[in-house]
């Protein structure tokens, strides 16, 4: 299957992170979700009812990233990609990419963050 629908850089301010003071003080995250389904019904059709709502998927993003805060960006990455997969049926396959963009580290770098994959 090579059909996609993207929503990148979902931003949200939350609270994340290792540190103590990541669980107290909101800081950005961003999100990309790259879903994988046969969207050839969608595209003959011009049917919402043959696709995936956008707007359900980036609700799903927002109640994991709203959710009680975690340590890993690993873990706001695996909640969202099962949630996907439970939720909508017709997705085969989702890459769930997690950043942050603010995060200190001995460095400067423009975001740290993780990349995953999950298929049915």
């Amino acid at each position: 299957m090579s059909d996609r629908i993207v929503l990148a850089s979902l931003a949200f301010m939350a609270r994340h992170g290792v540190n103590e003071h990541e669980k107290t003080t909101t800081q950005r995250f961003e999100v990309d979700v790259e879903l994988e389904l046969d969207l050839g019904p969608a595209g003959r059709s011009d049917d919402l009812a043959a696709t995936l709502d956008y707007g359900a998927v980036a609700t799903l993003v927002r109640e994991v990233l709203d959710g009680p805060p975690v340590d890993l960006v690993e873990t706001l990455a695996s909640r969202i990609a099962d949630g996907v997969l439970a939720d909508f049926a017709l997705v085969d396959s989702v890459v769930v990419r997690v950043r942050k963009p603010d995060v200190l580290l001995a460095a400067p770098l423009a975001y740290a963050g993780v990349e995953i994959r999950r298929a049915r």
